[in-house]
């Protein structure tokens, strides 16, 4: 075959001749998988016990077939059968992690790859275009989900030994230990939206809110006395779940980075309810500290409602409201926002729920303050 593309180098077509290449090698490694896997089929002699324990009779040798990350192998294996529990066993197939499954641990990975990435149709595609593996959407959807249940009930076990101490961390004291935590709405199948009622018109529910908490440690400020994040130090956890159910997860995640042996804990949410109830709970004694940039989207959002999108008064207003938040001058931020008295209905409902919004936070937004203490005011981290 070198020899043919050799002879045709002027009209070579550099991308056929890579990508047949690549088949070629597929097909070679999978004949040498194929005799790796096929070296030691298991032996009618041995003494090959169920997970019970109990003693299994050899009964043949059974052929499978697997999609490995070179293409189609098929190999042989010893069958036992255990009389006791009447079921089968293959040896081979735990040693290779091939239990139950036509798919090699490789293709695996890169299923669960694509599939915790993408839509599975697309993890499909990526599959065959970026690694020549053939697979069904259907199966990149079961073996994305069965890894991310396993990987889910593992970090539940982990977390909980955690919480319960049982688990002892190595770690050293933390001067500062930031939790951060925000929620977001996703775009989910019809199947898990039932019984739910959404924002739309119809009150038919399209998305679930995803949450995400963060946690990172803060060793000191920069020459310009900016406050420096650990590098690297950033680490996250996030679900699909009511609010309760992920106050332990972020919590438990707190605790495995260093909760406990932090002189300082330093709690940043965007003031959705929720968020505070979760720092209530989990993080008492914490500093609460509303996300700066959430805060002023707030007030040029209402500026626009107000005044208009493109006015320069809306321009004005919020330039000098955003002052006055920058300072932690809350209370003379909502002097100016008693001020307005819009007349649609609409921006009135806007106006009071930003002055409730500013009311209930306001001790969260003292960040000249914050500063002065030298911390992190933002949560785009």
């Amino acid at each position: 075959m070198l020899g043919r593309l050799q002879r045709q180098t002027d009209d070579l077509d550099l991308e056929a001749s890579e990508l047949a290449i690549r088949a070629v090698m597929h097909e070679v490694g999978g004949v040498l998988l194929a005799k790796l896997l096929n070296s030691d089929c298991g032996s009618s002699q041995a003494a090959v016990k169920c997970a019970a324990g109990h003693a299994t009779t050899f009964v043949d040798y059974r052929s499978k077939e697997i999609t490995t990350v070179v293409g189609q192998v098929e190999f042989r294996r010893a069958y036992y059968y255990c009389s006791a529990c009447g079921q089968g066993v293959l040896p081979r197939d735990e040693a290779l992690d091939l239990v139950g499954t036509s798919f090699s641990p490789g293709v695996r990975r890169l299923m669960a790859r694509v599939g915790g990435k993408e839509s599975f149709n697309e993890g499909r595609v990526d599959l065959e275009e970026l690694a020549g593996i053939k697979v069904q959407t259907k199966a990149v959807e079961r073996v994305a989900e069965g890894v991310g249940a396993a990987l889910e009930a593992l970090g539940q076990r982990e977390r909980q030994m955690v919480i319960n101490d049982q688990r002892v961390v190595p770690l050293k004291s933390v001067a500062k230990l930031y939790v951060s935590v925000d929620g977001t709405g996703v775009p989910v199948i019809r199947r898990e939206t039932v019984g739910r009622r959404g924002k739309s018109p119809s009150g038919e529910a399209h998305t679930r809110e995803a949450k995400l908490g963060c946690v990172f440690t803060q060793p000191g400020v920069d020459q310009e006395g900016r406050p420096q994040r650990d590098e690297a130090s950033t680490t996250y956890v996030g679900a699909i779940e009511p609010a309760a159910a992920f106050g332990w997860r972020i919590y438990g995640e707190a605790v495995r980075r260093g909760l406990r042996r932090a002189a300082q804990v330093i709690f940043i949410g965007d003031g959705a309810p929720w968020v505070w109830g979760i720092a209530a709970e989990h993080f008492p004694g914490a500093i609460e500290i509303v996300d700066l940039y959430h805060a002023r989207e707030h007030l040029a959002d209402l500026s626009k409602l107000v005044y208009g999108a493109a006015s320069a008064k809306a321009k004005q207003w919020t330039t000098a409201r955003l002052a006055q938040l920058d300072e932690g001058d809350v209370e003379s931020l909502l002097v100016n926002l008693r001020r307005l008295r819009p007349t649609a209905a609409q921006v009135q409902e806007a106006v009071r729920q930003t002055i409730s919004y500013f009311e209930n936070n306001r001790e969260r937004m003292r960040y000249a303050q914050f500063r002065r203490q030298e911390l992190f005011v933002g949560s785009g981290v």
